[in-house]
């Protein structure tokens, strides 16, 4: 199964809210709302300064994603790539999708003097992508997150 990464493009918003959608059911039991998802899939497409979405296609038919967004790291006079909205379809995984998808942002990450290095969230209680990011060359960075949001776009289950 030859796998290709692109980047996304506009057209891809219906199969990415779908994916963010699905993400979010499978991993933390949430119903993300469709109409906070969707402008917020289009905004970051239509403006590369928030971020870029990766797409794994098999015979050009959308199988996998990832977005990142930038963080500027003042103690490491560079950016930091934050890695978000991973997803697979089912039907594909443990079948080197995330891995071409990773591989692709590492290696144009590691070619960009800007770029310092790499970071993601991941579920505490998501143990196989633990192992997975670990099987990568990631590592735990010693920070837990804190949040507040004042807007409420996800429901709990």
């Amino acid at each position: 199964m030859p796998i290709a990464v692109r980047p996304a493009v506009a057209d891809d918003w219906p199969i990415i809210v779908e994916f963010n959608c699905l993400l979010a059911e499978e991993s933390e039991g949430k119903t993300l709302d469709r109409a906070h998802v969707e402008p917020g899939v289009r905004a970051l497409l239509a403006d590369p300064r928030k971020g870029r979405y990766l797409v794994a296609t098999d015979a050009g038919r959308p199988v996998g994603q990832l977005m990142h967004t930038y963080e500027w790291s003042d103690w490491r006079n560079g950016d930091i790539w934050w890695l978000q909205s991973v997803y697979v379809h089912p039907d594909y995984r443990r079948q080197g999708v995330f891995r071409a998808l990773f591989d692709k942002l590492r290696s144009e990450a590691e070619a960009d003097p800007g770029v310092v290095g790499l970071r993601l969230y991941v579920e505490e209680q998501n143990t196989r992508a633990h192992e997975t990011y670990r099987n990568l060359g990631l590592s735990p960075g010693g920070y837990f997150v804190m949040e507040r949001f004042h807007r409420r776009s996800v429901s709990r289950q």
